[in-house]
Order: C-alpha cells, then sequence, then structure tokens
C-alpha cells in the first residue's frame, strides 16, 4: 500500500507539535540524570540544572505559534478525515496562545522539589492534549474525532494527578477519569446511532442525508451529552469543581481554558456541519442548557469560599457563555466562540497565575479570606487580578464586555420575534445579562477582599518569579489590547467568512 506523504502538509500544526513532542522528549531522556531530584539534608531543595528546559519548551511553543498564526487554505487528507481552513487554523493558535502561556506560569510551581524532576512529563503531556485537541477539530470523521478527544483526555488525566501526594490531585485525577469514561461511553453510544441511521461517519455524507428520526435524535442528544461532560455544562458539570479544586492549579488553568474552548470549538462545528438539518432540535436543547449553565453555576459560585472551586464554577458560567455563541447558527457564531475563547484564556489565566504565585509563596493558600488586605502587601498583584476579574464580569473597556457583546449579538442573529425560536433566543440573551450582573457581584466579592476588607495579618510581601511576571505581563495586555484593536476580531471574522 503507497501513502501519500506529502499529506502531512496540510497538517503542519500537527507536524510542529510532533517535532515540538521529540524534541523536549530527547532533551528531558538526555538529560534526566543531571537533574538533580532529592533535597539537602536542610529542607530544602538541591537546584536543578535545567534552568534552560522551560525557556526552551516555551521558545518552541512560541515558533509553533508563529509558523501557524497565518490562516491557511481550506485542504483535506487521509481520505477526507482530517480537513483544515481559516477558521480551524484560527482557534489551533489560540489553543497555542493558551498552552504557552500555562507553560510559562508553570516554571516556579515546577521548581519546587517534589514536582521539579516532573518536569518532562509535564512538558509532554501539555503538548500531546494540545495534539488531541488539534485533532479533535480538524476531525471531519466521527472516528477521529473521537480518537483526537480521547488523545486530549488522557493524558489530561495524568496531570490532574501529577501531584497525587498533594491537595487531594489522586482523588481528583480519579473522579476525572471515571467521568471521561463514563462521557466517551454515552458519546460513542451517540455516534453509533448516527453511523446506524446513515451508515457512515464521514461529517459531509452524514449532513448530506441526515434527517430529523427518532434514531437520529437520539445519536445528537447522547453526543452532545458526552462533549456536554468534556466543557462541563450543567447538567454535566458535576466533576468539576472536585476536579480542579484537587488539581495542580497550574493544571486547573489549563483544563478551564484551552480544553473547554477546543471541545466548545468542535461542538459548535459538528453542531452546525454535521447536524445542520436538525437545527430546531439542538437549538432548544442549547437553550435549556445555557440557561442551566449560566444560573446554576452562578448561585454555587457566589457560596464559594475557596478560590479553585470559586473559578471552577465561574468556567461553567464562562462555558454557557461560550455555547450560547452556536445558537445563531451561522459564520458568526465561529468568530464569536473563537473570540470569546481568546479572551477567556488571557484573563482566567491571568486569574489563574495570581492565584498560583500566592499559592507558591504562601504555603499552598487558596482561601479567599486570606486574600483579605491583598492590595497592602502585594498592590501589584491585587490590581493585575482585578483587571483580570474585570473581563470575565464584561467591564467597559476591557476585552471581556466586547467578547460578551459579540456572543449577544450573535444568539439573535436572524432571530424573529414572530417566531417561537426567536423569542427564545432573545429570552436566553435577556436572562444571560441578568447572569452578567449576578457574575459581576461574586466577580467583585474578591475585588472587595483585596481592597476593602480588613486583615490583621494579610498575606506578606513577596517578589514573584520572572515567569509568573511574563505570564501576567501576556495576559494583561490581552485583557487591554484584544478589546480596543478591532483587528484581532477581523482577523477572527475574515477566517470565519474564508471557511463558510
Amino acid at each position: 500500500m503507497n501513502i501519500d506523504y506529502s499529506q502531512f502538509l496540510n497538517m503542519i500544526p500537527e507536524v510542529t507539535l510532533m517535532a515540538l513532542l521529540v524534541i523536549v522528549f530527547i532533551a528531558d531522556f538526555a538529560t534526566s540524570q543531571r537533574a538533580v531530584i532529592p533535597s539537602s539534608g536542610n529542607g530544602e531543595a538541591n537546584s536543578s540544572s535545567r534552568a534552560w528546559f522551560n525557556p526552551l519548551v516555551c521558545l518552541l511553543m512560541a515558533a509553533h505559534i508563529v509558523i501557524n498564526i497565518f490562516p491557511t487554505t481550506a485542504s483535506v487528507a487521509f481520505g477526507g478525515m482530517y480537513y483544515t481552513n481559516p477558521s480551524v487554523g484560527v482557534i489551533k493558535t489560540i489553543l497555542a496562545l493558551g498552552a504557552l502561556i500555562v507553560l510559562i506560569q508553570s516554571r516556579e510551581w515546577l521548581q519546587r522539589p517534589d514536582t521539579q524532576f516532573k518536569e518532562g512529563e509535564f512538558y509532554i503531556l501539555i503538548a500531546s492534549t494540545l495534539l488531541g485537541m488539534n485533532m479533535m477539530v480538524s476531525a471531519n470523521h466521527f472516528l477521529l474525532f473521537f480518537l483526537g478527544l480521547e488523545m486530549a483526555s488522557i493524558p489530561m488525566a495524568c496531570l490532574v494527578g501529577l501531584d497525587k501526594y498533594r491537595h487531594n490531585s489522586a482523588e481528583a485525577a480519579a473522579k476525572f477519569v471515571l467521568t471521561a469514561a463514563f462521557s466517551s461511553g454515552i458519546m460513542l453510544y451517540g455516534i453509533s446511532f448516527i453511523y446506524g441511521a446513515m451508515g457512515t461517519m464521514y461529517f459531509d455524507d452524514v449532513a448530506a442525508k441526515i434527517t430529523a428520526t427518532p434514531l437520529t435524535i437520539m445519536g445528537m442528544v447522547f453526543f452532545f451529552s458526552g462533549l456536554g461532560f468534556k466543557i462541563s455544562l450543567v447538567p454535566f458539570h458535576f466533576w468539576t469543581a472536585d476536579s480542579y479544586q484537587g488539581a495542580p492549579t497550574t493544571v486547573t488553568g489549563y483544563l478551564s481554558v484551552v480544553s473547554k474552548g477546543a471541545a466548545a470549538f468542535a461542538l459548535c462545528s459538528i453542531l452546525i456541519k454535521v447536524f445542520g438539518p436538525m437545527v430546531e432540535y439542538w437549538q432548544y436543547m442549547l437553550f435549556i442548557v445555557v440557561v442551566l449553565s449560566i444560573t446554576i453555576a452562578n448561585l454555587f459560585a457566589i457560596r464559594q469560599r475557596d478560590l479553585k472551586r470559586f473559578m471552577a464554577f465561574s468556567s461553567i458560567s464562562q462555558a454557557g457563555y461560550i455555547v450560547l455563541s452556536i445558537v445563531g447558527n451561522s459564520s458568526m457564531s465561529y468568530t464569536t466562540l473563537s473570540f470569546y475563547v481568546l479572551v477567556y484564556v488571557v484573563a482566567n489565566m491571568a486569574v489563574f497565575s495570581v492565584i498560583s504565585s500566592i499559592e507558591e509563596h504562601n504555603n499552598g493558600t487558596v482561601d479567599m479570606e486570606s486574600y483579605n488586605g491583598l492590595y497592602k502587601t502585594n498592590p501589584k498583584l491585587a490590581f493585575l487580578m482585578t483587571l483580570a476579574l474585570f473581563s470575565l464580569g464584561g467591564i467597559p473597556p476591557f476585552a471581556g464586555m466586547f467578547s460578551k457583546f459579540f456572543v449577544f449579538m450573535s444568539a439573535v442573529k436572524g432571530a424573529s420575534l414572530s417566531t417561537t425560536p426567536g423569542i427564545l433566543a432573545y429570552s436566553v440573551v435577556f436572562i444571560a445579562l441578568i447572569n452578567t450582573v449576578v457574575s459581576l457581584y461574586y466577580y467583585l466579592l474578591i475585588v472587595k477582599a483585596m481592597y476593602i476588607k480588613p486583615n490583621e495579618k494579610p498575606l506578606p510581601s513577596f517578589k514573584s518569579a520572572s515567569s509568573t511576571k511574563l505570564a501576567l505581563a501576556i495576559c494583561t495586555a490581552g485583557i487591554i489590547m484584544f478589546g480596543l484593536f478591532s483587528m484581532v476580531y477581523s482577523w477572527i471574522d475574515s477566517a470565519s467568512v474564508a471557511s463558510m
């Protein structure tokens, strides 16, 4: 059998990620003996001889972004199972940017004596999950989509359990594995329904033949339910808070933004491209899920005192806003979803960078009460945290306000108040607007704690690592610039239009 290896030229993002994986593996394997693992007798860790490792991986990821930042032309590979277009290229770039911020921010955490010997494994797992997400968003076949999803989920479970002897990480990993396996089984069950009804698993072939029958409706519902677990939509969210709390903070940030963004884009693509003829069915399903996700998550977030659990429910609410962009069923859905994910990446990673830095310098504290009076001792961190929370809450002029506005516009695009779907679309947007005010309230609870609430013993002043400062600088620049400079949205929109 002859294989046309030139097809790999259509898979440049995946090829460059594989090159990154190989280089990181070789570097880790060749230098692991020189990485000092044990601690000295006085309880302090010996310094690692691989100070160059993290910068190398970050430079490789940055090179990967630069190579793939320009939207590619539409192309297919391997019998049509794999496809790419400008819109897919944009979301891959956004996901890679999120991974880069995580890699930069992780350096301080990986310098700990109990984690520094896992440094190579962490980088390889991050790149492996990103490779799986890339395959997932480029899939034009249900089987390849499922394989990409599992390629991302299994390494992610390892990342969640990386600190297996600390902070309930092992329990979090166990819950993640069980829910991931359960959701994958449900999804595979739905795919089998679709294959049984259509006789094919190619997206284009299914879209050409699909009609609303009991079998295809059940297949769509099961497929959506399985993917709903990955995105943490209500009522598929029960694993989220415990897994986010137990996982290392750096991994929690990665799980909340990059993984969620990839799954949401894949959902958008499949619903519009494959299940387009059944739009009246999945729109109603999205209406219910969006309202439940935004509302219930907001109500639970108000009650949280652990910041990682707090951000877990915040991410569930944000997932509702992301999915709301799909309701419009147009090229604008791709644009607004990608832009929202981009803004969400920088804002959420800024919050997690601050949480991680404070956690590393204060014996692992993540309690909201400990942030009382933070502005007095660490004013810069408090200020950057405030900017990120304002963006998440949608306060102008930060990028989060524009991303929410575009999502609302996308949801009601083409909707008419003379039809039932149009009335429901406007109603859901109205409920989302009300919940935006609620979310602003609980984000301001943290701001109130940092600036207003007194604390006799506030967290001591400390100097953040250079890597944390760099990650926060990138995130802050994104929070400010992505909203003020229209070229970013135009770049995404032009790619989405070219892909339709």
